[in-house]
């Protein structure tokens, strides 16, 4: 894994906050490019083509989260202020729920401004206090050492991996499935891979869709990476892989679906499908018969707006700590997610 690694310290370094991703696609383009494969390059979308394109659809979106200047010294969360933030009620809930978990853990981070087209640095800073602006329904920052930076910069956690014994952590959403990708090309996949912006405020299933119907493409194969958010390090110890059957919008409807369970089931790979855990944690805490939350996903928003024309499912590492610089994994569940990777595309 030594390999896999060391991809993965390296796109962690390339700055990649929610609306100026950038810098850290065109630090992946060259990488991708430097492995001879053919590179397109849309707005909100790199996608990658190997020699036998149709023979794979892997998706992964490329945005973490970080903070914008909206002011003198004044610094918010930047997925709040996406231009599809619309719902107030929702941004609210959102933020004060953010607050109530990570509050603590954004106090005395370390972050750093970088010019959101090139990528240059402009600054370094410690994040000294944070709180829920009610009026603006945002989580507001106070950073010393950045009161020089001018409205629009984005601003992003310094991010390094650590590794223990057993568990890595960093802002491994969504950086790990990136980094899984460019390690399966350099291990002989032919096959299509899509990198998407601004997932984490709700659009990139928008620059995807937008590409499948500009070529007129349709697929039930399309495998969407990402982390999966749990609360404890004794649940993620009972898994090794995440899937899906659904999300809040629809079912997954993928061959695929059945391939990894029997990848699964045939190598000892522990499993569970999120909708049915969160179903059943659901049913745990309200009795009352009201209907479970089952999440939205990037997949669950193309089928829907496809029609279908566009399918397949959802491939996640449980970790914990989601949506911060700590998020940990277990080491085996990488390793274990690569190999049905490898198995799913014969490598």
């Amino acid at each position: 894994m030594t390999q896999f690694y060391d991809i993965l310290k390296q796109l962690l370094r390339v700055p990649s906050v929610v609306g100026a991703e950038h810098p850290f696609l065109i630090y992946l383009k060259r990488e991708l490019e430097e492995l001879e494969l053919e590179v397109e390059f849309y707005d909100g979308l790199l996608v990658a083509k190997g020699s036998n394109p149709e023979s794979g659809y892997l998706s992964a979106h490329a945005d973490r989260h970080g903070l914008i200047c909206t002011g003198k010294n004044e610094f918010q969360y930047a997925a709040f202020l996406a231009k599809n933030q619309t719902n107030i009620k929702e941004q609210s809930i959102q933020a004060d729920e953010l607050l109530k978990n990570f509050t603590k853990r954004f106090v005395d981070e370390k972050v750093q401004a970088y010019e959101p087209y090139s990528g240059s640095y402009m600054g370094m800073g410690t994040i000294k206090e944070t709180y829920l602006c009610e009026r603006r329904e945002n989580i507001i920052f106070k950073i010393d050492g950045l009161s020089h930076i001018h409205p629009g910069t984005p601003i992003a956690f310094m991010d390094k991996l650590s590794i223990k014994e057993d568990t890595i952590y960093a802002q491994l959403d969504n950086t790990i499935s990136v980094a899984c990708i460019l390690y399966l090309y350099q291990k002989g996949y032919q096959g299509t891979a899509f990198f998407t912006a601004s997932e984490e405020a709700g659009m990139s299933w928008i620059y995807l869709l937008d590409y499948f119907k500009k070529y007129d493409l349709s697929t039930n194969e399309l495998l969407v990476l990402d982390t999966s958010p749990y609360k404890t390090k004794e649940e993620i110890d009972l898994l090794d892989i995440v899937l899906r059957n659904r999300d809040q919008n629809g079912y997954f409807k993928s061959p695929l679906k059945q391939k990894i369970k029997r990848i699964a089931i045939e190598r000892g790979i522990k499993y569970h499908y999120k909708d049915e855990y969160l179903k059943s944690l659901h049913n745990q805490n309200n009795p009352n018969n009201t209907k479970a939350k089952l999440g939205i996903t990037e997949l669950g928003r193309i089928i829907k707006a496809s029609k279908g024309s566009v399918q397949g499912t959802t491939l996640q590492i449980p970790t914990i700590g989601y949506h911060t610089s700590n998020e940990t994994a277990n080491k085996k569940s990488i390793k274990l997610f690569i190999e049905v990777l490898k198995k799913v595309y014969n490598l």
